[in-house]
């Protein structure tokens, strides 16, 4: 059974975060450079929330807010659901199609070691399925 902590030591890659004063444009940028949906908002090296796609097309473009003078804090999710580095690939799926959302902030001792997105899970189960139908192909032929 895979676990979190697989996903992440797979993607090699770098936590990209915005703080909670930097303006929405700012964190957009940042989401464009490293091509991400989400940002965690991180304050002195604490979780404090998630901005994501979804947060500006609706608190900031909806509601005819300025990207630059908007700051991260003012429409940036707050009560972020996260996981640990031992939870399953399953748990994950299981909370984002439960709470319809697309990216999980992955917290070991309070401290941001990883996000994923839903695209990782689903990419993983479908490599998961894969190697049970070539395993059971193989176990029918013999």
């Amino acid at each position: 059974m895979l676990r979190v902590h697989h996903l992440l030591a797979a993607k090699h890659s770098k936590v990209i975060t915005v703080k909670p004063s930097s303006s929405v444009l700012e964190a957009l940028q940042l989401m464009a450079e490293h091509n991400v949906g989400a940002l965690p908002v991180v304050q002195e090296h604490s979780l404090v929330g998630i901005f994501s796609e979804r947060d500006y097309a609706r608190k900031v473009v909806l509601l005819g807010k300025n990207s630059t003078q908007t700051h991260v804090s003012q429409i940036m999710s707050q009560n972020v659901l996260t996981v640990g580095p031992q939870s399953t690939v399953e748990e994950c799926m299981h909370v984002m199609s439960e709470k319809r959302i697309r990216h999980l902030p992955v917290l070991e001792d309070s401290k941001l070691v990883g996000i994923l997105s839903i695209g990782d899970i689903v990419k993983t189960m479908i490599q998961e399925q894969l190697l049970k139908i070539e395993q059971l192909e193989s176990y029918i032929k013999t």
